[in-house]
């Protein structure tokens, strides 16, 4: 069953709820279908990794049931208004429209931000993560082959984006 917003609660990610975080980056570890990352990172290295906004978590009955964040591609300044999207889904919500709340959100955060190009890379074997991409309007420019080993083994990722409507026009 679909979750809807009035049973939801948006907040900021921060030291203090990224233990919540930290659960959920671990079911996506778990599956070795979502990022390469094999540990959790502290709070430390996960605060330093990503922008200051676009870090939205999802409550539900006070506790997180996801969080999506912003992280910068690149430090050269002509690619500022770039970001690539990370979203993690507790696995008791898979499947019940808390990627779309995030995903929508962090659209909406990033434009305001002056961001003018998301980007995700998404392991093919994910075709749920690949499917919200393109309903919230991302687009597969390509496939990165063996771009990296997970576990000794070479894997692609599919990468997407999503070019603003509204900024860098």
């Amino acid at each position: 069953m679909k979750l809807s917003e009035s049973e939801i609660k948006y907040v900021v990610i921060t030291e203090q709820n990224y233990p919540e975080v930290q659960l959920i980056y671990s079911h996506g570890l778990e599956t070795r279908n979502a990022t390469f990352e094999t540990t959790v990172p502290d709070w430390k290295k996960w605060d330093q990794s990503h922008l200051q906004h676009g870090r939205i978590g999802i409550l539900k009955d006070h506790r997180m049931v996801g969080w999506g964040a912003l992280t910068k591609v690149s430090d050269r300044c002509v690619y500022e208004g770039v970001a690539e999207i990370s979203v993690y889904i507790h696995k008791d919500f898979w499947g019940q429209g808390v990627g779309t709340m995030i995903m929508q959100k962090l659209i909406s955060e990033s434009e305001a931000n002056g961001i003018w190009s998301l980007m995700s890379g998404v392991f093919p074997e994910n075709k749920s993560s690949i499917q919200l991409h393109l309903k919230e309007g991302f687009r597969i420019i390509g496939t990165r082959e063996r771009i990296a080993q997970l576990d000794g083994v070479w894997r692609d990722t599919v990468l997407l984006q999503r070019r603003s409507e509204k900024v860098g026009i």
